[in-house]
């Protein structure tokens, strides 16, 4: 779903470039375009377009007092081929592009990254058509270097994995995304633009008169205010907000759909004795009747090695621990009629879910069918993340991306990303080049 924006327009303002003390300077600072937003989205549009448009003057704000401190830096590290994804569709595309991308910019940037590969492994017979309809759909998408094994050559690959037949992807990698998203500001910094942290904004209006002491009348005709009460005028907004995507895009008059509803994935590790038995990514074959992938094997690139995830409703849209909670998040995720409807059509996979987060003896037992030297003793409750995940109102994943507009005057000059699903931080380079393209396809630049 893409609506279309009218009147929106980027032309070199001509503006100096704006002060790197901004936060004593904040209420007369003045930007052609703000970017609201610092995790990985965020920070490789703001990249993009800076890149594209040097003349302009860019600020990126963001609500933490670090950049990517959410889904950017709480994730499992992987660089996606671009397997699961519908042939033709625009995540399909924007993976496979975006793989090749992160590894290009990592090589570029002295950023470390290992492809280590990926197995997708069928336990069952059942499970070898599904598996191979995904060796087709990645061959569709182009993926690089995709085969089918059969059980010798898994235990080539994985000597202690254990299955039938597998779909092989040594193009698969890992890497530190968040270590990939500080280096994208770091970029933006040095072409000019300004990052200012600690700035949750809460309010994005057209203003009908120009800052005190300007002499720019109303060449900035929307302010962007955070809820300490500072203020930035810009010509234009775009907003990449995660897990507030839908509350960012309210603020300037959207619909409040697609809801983005907090699922918080809890990860066990292996013990570090232990990590001789898993050399890269093992996953199982998606069952369509569920919503997410199942957990997997994940090396990770500090030489860790996570098990997992489960997912379960988080109670917290930032909430790591089982017992973080916020009222509103909490009030609004469970009156939503979408989240209602998904849980009522995956209650026995829900309970399934909370209860192997709690009994992590019955995560093993489902591991253990990859990998049977696996025994409790050999793992610890790890790190969490939690997934902003776009539900419609008939309680349907939100599974492509969404763009919006808001109404009357701060329409027409704001632009939000209100859903850049998984991977989305493979993508993200792919997502930053598809934005720019948007805006200089429909906007006079």
């Amino acid at each position: 779903m893409i609506r279309t924006l009218s009147g929106l327009s980027f032309r070199a303002s001509g503006a100096a470039k704006p002060t790197k003390d901004f936060t004593t300077r904040r209420l007369h600072s003045t930007y052609d375009v703000a970017v609201v937003g610092g995790g990985i989205v965020g920070l490789a549009t703001v990249r993009e377009l800076i890149l594209r448009h040097p003349s302009l003057s860019f600020v990126l704000l963001e609500k933490e007092k670090e950049l990517a401190a959410h889904q950017s830096g709480h994730n499992s590290g992987v660089i996606h081929s671009g397997i699961y994804y519908t042939p033709g569709s625009l995540k399909a595309r924007l993976c496979v592009r975006g793989a090749t991308l992160a590894y290009e910019y990592c090589e570029k940037k002295g950023l470390p990254y290992k492809k280590c590969g990926k197995l997708i492994v069928a336990l069952e017979h059942e499970e070898i058509p599904r598996l191979q309809a995904l060796y087709e759909r990645g061959m569709k998408n182009n993926v690089r270097d995709l085969s089918i094994i059969d059980a010798k050559g898994i235990r080539e690959r994985e000597p202690f994995c254990r299955g039938l037949m597998a779909l092989d992807s040594p193009y698969t990698g890992i890497v530190d995304w968040r270590k990939v998203a500080l280096r994208y500001g770091q970029d933006f910094e040095e072409a000019g633009g300004t990052v200012v942290t600690d700035a949750e904004v809460n309010d994005i209006t057209a203003v009908t008169e120009s800052p005190a002491g300007s002499s720019d009348g109303m060449k900035y005709p929307i302010a962007v205010r955070d809820k300490k009460g500072n203020e930035v005028r810009c010509r234009y907004v775009l907003t990449c907000g995660g897990l507030y995507s839908d509350r960012l895009s309210q603020i300037s008059g959207c619909s409040s759909e697609p809801r983005i509803v907090p699922f918080r994935g809890d990860y066990l590790v292996l013990k570090p004795e232990k990590h001789y038995l898993v050399k890269g990514n093992i996953y199982p074959v998606p069952d369509p009747r569920f919503p997410f992938l199942g957990v997997h094997f994940t090396p990770r690139m500090d030489g860790s090695v996570w098990l997992g995830p489960n997912a379960v409703l988080a109670f917290k849209r930032e909430g790591y621990k089982v017992y973080d909670f916020n009222v509103q998040d909490f009030a609004d995720a469970l009156s939503y009629r979408g989240l209602q409807k998904l849980v009522m059509k995956n209650i026995t996979y829900g309970i399934g879910e909370m209860y192997r987060g709690i009994f992590i003896g019955a995560q093993v037992k489902i591991l253990q069918k990859y990998i049977p030297e696996l025994s409790l003793s050999d793992v610890l409750r790890g790190p969490a993340g939690v997934r902003a995940q776009a539900l419609d109102r008939d309680g349907k994943l939100v599974d492509d991306f969404v763009f919006d507009g808001g109404v009357g005057d701060v329409g027409s000059r704001v632009l939000h990303v209100r859903n850049a699903p998984s991977p989305a931080a493979t993508s993200s380079l792919a997502i930053a080049e598809m934005v720019a393209d948007e805006v200089e396809s429909r906007f006079v630049l």
